[in-house]
């Protein structure tokens, strides 16, 4: 058996900064490349980063989101070349801006078969979610660390709600070791 902590892939990270001022947001679809703003469908203004690959949020309010880079170094280098963009075009940028990550999607492969059927009844349905004729996988909400997880027979599994690459793997563990408890990772 794999070690699953060896499997973690992350696959997004969310997080949000701003540059503490309001920003033209039409002025701006002009002057930057790869960029969508359709305020009739969406207020914010999309701007799609190739290296690091992640697509930036910025909405007039100077409020920034950060998503689809695949590590919080990627988010930082994005909105570093975004906040060095904004220089180049007078706008204000503070240099020692605070980046917030508030979620970080993972998957790991606990490789072996898992029967979700047994896992709902031996996690107790007060913190599951699971029905198969809805959905092919189980939600396990954990209390701690805070997160969910999405279990699939395959063994695969998405962690969510999380915000740092420790609370995957916290995360990951715990429900290892429920498992082991339950007899169903035998």
């Amino acid at each position: 058996m794999t070690n699953a902590v060896d499997t973690i892939e992350i696959q997004n990270v969310v997080a949000s900064t701003g540059v503490g001022q309001e920003l033209e947001l039409d002025a701006l679809g002009q002057d930057l490349d790869d960029v969508q703003y359709d305020p009739d469908h969406f207020p914010g203004l999309i701007y799609r980063l190739q290296d690091p690959k992640a697509t930036v949020l910025l909405f007039r309010t100077g409020k920034i989101v950060c998503t689809g880079a695949t590590s919080v170094h990627n988010v930082q280098t994005a909105l570093q070349d975004v906040f060095d963009t904004l220089r180049s075009l007078g706008i204000e940028a503070p240099a020692d801006r605070e980046i917030t990550v508030q979620n970080i999607v993972s998957n790991a492969d606990l490789d072996r078969q898992l029967n979700l059927n047994a896992i709902a009844i031996g996690l107790g349905l007060e913190n599951v979610e699971y029905e198969p004729e809805q959905f092919p996988g189980l939600l396990y909400r954990l209390d701690e660390p805070e997160a969910v997880v999405l279990l699939f027979t395959s063994g695969k599994l998405l962690i969510t709600g999380v915000k740092t690459r420790e609370a995957i793997e916290d995360s990951l563990a715990v429900i290892i070791d429920r498992l082991e408890q339950l007899g169903l990772l035998d």
